[in-house]
């Protein structure tokens, strides 16, 4: 009598699950940094996505290691950040149940490339003789 685990094998991984379309194109950032107050106002993520893995063949400097000044492969992911423009900033104050939105401040001038993103259905939209096409 044989097991199921040689008779019929997992056809793909199970981290893979559930297959189905993602919701938003656009990833989340997740996790931040700890912030330091002392620090001014700075970028504190970037979106990147795993695109995919290849290998690469480099040479270790580790003396001592038996694979020192010797080829390796090795594993790599490709992570793919894509342009990202800065649309405006968000000011938080600290109540005693978490973080709370202060002020939001957008920018002045923003491109006609960005506009199009906040319309769902831009080149239909009133607007669309100032933003669109």
């Amino acid at each position: 009598m044989s097991h199921r685990k040689f008779s019929a094998p997992r056809h793909g991984s199970l981290g893979f699950l559930p297959r189905k379309r993602c919701r938003r194109h656009r990833g989340k950032v997740k996790s931040f940094p700890r912030d330091n107050a002392a620090n001014p106002p700075h970028l504190t993520a970037f979106i990147g996505y795993k695109a995919g893995m290849t290998h690469i063949v480099r040479e270790p400097d580790r003396p001592g290691s038996k694979v020192n000044k010797k080829e390796v492969v090795e594993a790599v992911t490709i992570v793919e950040a894509a342009p990202m423009i800065i649309v405006g900033i968000v000011g938080y104050v600290e109540t005693p149940r978490g973080l709370r939105p202060l002020k939001t401040i957008f920018a002045e001038h923003l491109n006609a490339e960005c506009k199009r993103r906040f319309y769902k259905n831009c080149a239909g939209s009133p607007l669309s003789s100032c933003l669109c096409c």
